[in-house]
């Protein structure tokens, strides 16, 4: 085999498979009256997915779809099958190249439960919003019902669930490490990350005869080899920090090798080692095939994909999408359609890469932007096209708000920088931050003829918001509606640093220039901060401090958010290990964190930022006591809570008749669906 290419082949060049005199499907059909009607005896490629098919660009199995029958193949698609039996996955008959299986937009498992492992009752990619129409780790589910349908037909992985776990992975679910989820759904290839690039360029070879095992030259994949290829130099992880001059001077034919499964599994500072390694090798530009064994066969995982162009981009976003959900599902409400029928996505990445956070980790941290053309393109399409539009486009951005066209300033640097953060500890020299195409996209959409109002609802960086007060005035005066969300997190320096996220000072100087926009334009907007409870690295002294903030700022937090780890994040290597993979790795004399794992603590951390519920007075009483800080208890303004107990909440009851007491407070509320933090 050789070295995977650094020059990709355009999206749109490839020749067209035969199939394309079939034309384009008014959706891609899930029966087979559907597949009589468009003529079709087969499916080159059948999708199998844990959601309920949207026919839109914010769904992935749509942007599949849609791109690989723009390249003339068939696709038919499988949304929410009974996984029962291999019934349903044979609905369709025999696809002549492969299945294509994924979870859906989310994590099966971050779909399913909460942060403390409770079942949701709910699925916002489901008809009526119904909870349990997707199994638990459905990507391995649907593999092995693949395969029970058409045992010899090979079955490519893509989405988050597959990227996110595309190595040996810490499973909180199980809270052990699990395998390479290639391995235990027994599937063919893996495609890891936005994966346009790497489902066109296997689609058409697959459809010239290759088998799944010869394309371990294509960039975003994995699979399993019996052992790594001769003229492959192997370096170990181990080697990387003592040595890192040497490993970068390295020729192009080396494969990093991650210490193995059985390492992994049974060494938690090896494993701690492994996700620093693959954290370091995410840039397009310098990244090195990575290997890792799994018994006697050879995990082989090449660099990520080359990032899309924006004409790219635009192709993507514009192909022929029927932008409503399959006719089938009738009347029936999908929540997540709901909430993005009426939003324009115009970048994909993010560059801040905080710790808990899988956007990084599957989108990259190279921004991928659409033309100006194309987003009004698309504002237009909304508002001729999708049904109840009011005028008021609900969303426009993407992972975050405003790093459209944001970049560093040599492409050069970029492809030799292993940074996991452009932002963090500071945003980097080499960043371009300038807002001034972001707002000149605002002014023009706002141009749009039937237009009433353009919001913005993507979460703000507001570290990066800070360089430009012409972004924020712009923001604050047309885009905002009553209130702006931002998640600064923390407001320790203890946990702020494993979360990789800036200091609250940076949140003061956006809150200081966001009330005076607001000020200047006559309106009372009101900010919302996100806080997570229980993130490692954090003390029960730092939550105490976060919550005599919270008081000190008269916020109150209807609902709060409990660190959830996730498959591959950093934060979940240092929850799983005690180890920080943000430093050196080294036998010994790693660096130490504290994961709050006790469900007695993590209730605490979450009492904390819910300081103002009765029923956490009990538990934060014990607490303070226990800390030495019993002064944080009585009435006074700058204590904490009462020593009082209202009738009928936690704890042995007490003064009821005060428990109608108010403070003049502002109160936040999380809604909508489950999402990646910014």
């Amino acid at each position: 085999m050789n070295a995977v290419t650094s020059t990709p082949k355009p999206l749109f060049s490839y020749r067209k498979y035969w199939a394309e005199r079939f034309g384009t499907a008014p959706f891609l059909p899930m029966s087979r009256a559907e597949m009589d009607e468009l003529g079709w005896d087969a499916c080159d490629v059948i999708l199998v997915t844990g959601d309920a098919y949207v026919d839109h660009p914010s769904f992935g199995m749509a942007i599949i779809g849609r791109l690989l029958e723009a390249q003339g193949f068939r696709v038919g698609l499988i949304a929410q099958p009974d996984w029962q039996s291999p019934e349903a996955f044979a609905a369709l008959g025999r696809p002549t190249l492969y299945f294509g299986v994924t979870g859906g937009n989310m994590d099966s498992m971050v779909n399913r439960y909460t942060a403390d492992k409770r079942l949701r009752h709910n699925d916002s990619y489901t008809p009526g919003g119904e909870g349990g129409k997707r199994p638990d780790r459905s990507v391995i589910v649907y593999a092995q019902r693949c395969r029970e349908a058409f045992k010899d037909v090979p079955i490519v992985l893509g989405g988050i669930e597959s990227s996110l776990r595309r190595i040996a992975h810490y499973d909180y679910w199980s809270d052990k490490v699990r395998r390479s989820i290639l391995v235990d759904a027994k599937a063919d290839i893996l495609l890891y990350g936005n994966a346009e690039r790497a489902v066109v360029e296997v689609t058409h070879r697959l459809a010239k005869g290759a088998k799944p095992a010869d394309l371990d030259d294509v960039r975003g994949v994995a699979l399993l080899k019996p052992a790594v290829p001769e003229g492959w130099t192997a370096l170990h992880a181990d080697d990387l920090d003592a040595s890192d001059e040497g490993a970068r001077a390295a020729g192009p034919m080396t494969v990093i090798r991650l210490p193995s499964f059985e390492q992994v599994e049974g060494d938690k500072e090896s494993y701690a080692r492994a996700s620093r390694v693959l954290h370091r090798e995410s840039n397009p530009g310098n990244a090195r095939p990575l290997v890792q064994k799994h018994g006697d066969r050879e995990l082989w995982v090449t660099p990520p994909p080359i990032p899309l162009t924006t004409p790219e981009m635009d192709g993507v976003y514009e192909l022929p999408y029927a932008r409503a959900p399959h006719p089938s599902y009738g009347e029936a409400k999908i929540p997540a359609w709901d909430m993005i029928r009426f939003s324009v996505t115009i970048m994909r990445g993010c560059f801040g890469g905080c710790s808990f956070c899988s956007i990084t980790e599957h989108e990259g941290r190279i921004i991928q932007n659409r033309s100006q053309e194309s987003v009004l393109q698309e504002i237009g399409q909304i508002r001729d096209k999708t049904k109840g539009f009011t005028g008021i486009i609900s969303d426009i951005g993407g992972p975050t708000a405003n790093m459209y066209r944001i970049a560093c300033k040599d492409t050069k640097t970029e492809s030799l920088c292993r940074k996991p953060s452009c932002v963090y500890p500071e945003i980097c020299p080499n960043l371009n931050t300038s807002h001034d195409s972001l707002i000149q996209l605002y002014r023009k959409a706002r141009e749009v003829p039937g237009i009433k109002k353009i919001m913005v609802a993507s979460g703000v960086r507001y570290d990066l918001a800070v360089k430009s007060p012409a972004y924020i005035k712009e923001l604050v005066t047309h885009h905002v509606g009553g209130y702006l969300k931002i998640a600064p997190e923390h407001t320790e320096a203890g946990p702020l640093s494993k979360m990789m996220k800036p200091g609250i000072g940076a949140y003061d100087r956006f809150k200081q220039l966001f009330d005076q926009a607001a000020k200047e334009a006559n309106k009372e907007y009101f900010l919302i901060p996100y806080f997570i409870a229980a993130h490692p690295g954090t003390t029960d002294e730092d939550m105490m401090n976060l919550a005599l903030w919270l008081k000190r700022h008269k916020y109150r937090a209807d609902q709060v958010q409990t660190f959830l780890p996730s498959p591959m994040a950093l934060a979940t290597a240092m929850y799983h290990s005690g180890s920080n993979p943000l430093r050196p790795i080294r036998r010994g004399v790693s660096e130490s964190v504290d994961a709050i794992k006790g469900l007695r603590q993590r209730r605490l951390h979450k009492a904390f930022l819910r300081y103002h519920d009765a029923e956490n007075w009990p538990i934060l009483r014990e607490a303070l006591k226990r800390m030495g800080r019993a002064d944080l208890i009585g009435p006074g303004k700058h204590q904490l809570i009462p020593t009082w107990q209202p009738a009928g909440t936690g704890g042995t009851g007490g003064e009821g008749s005060r428990q109608g007491r108010k403070h003049k407070t502002q109160r936040f509320l999380t809604k909508g669906i489950p999402a990646p933090r910014r």
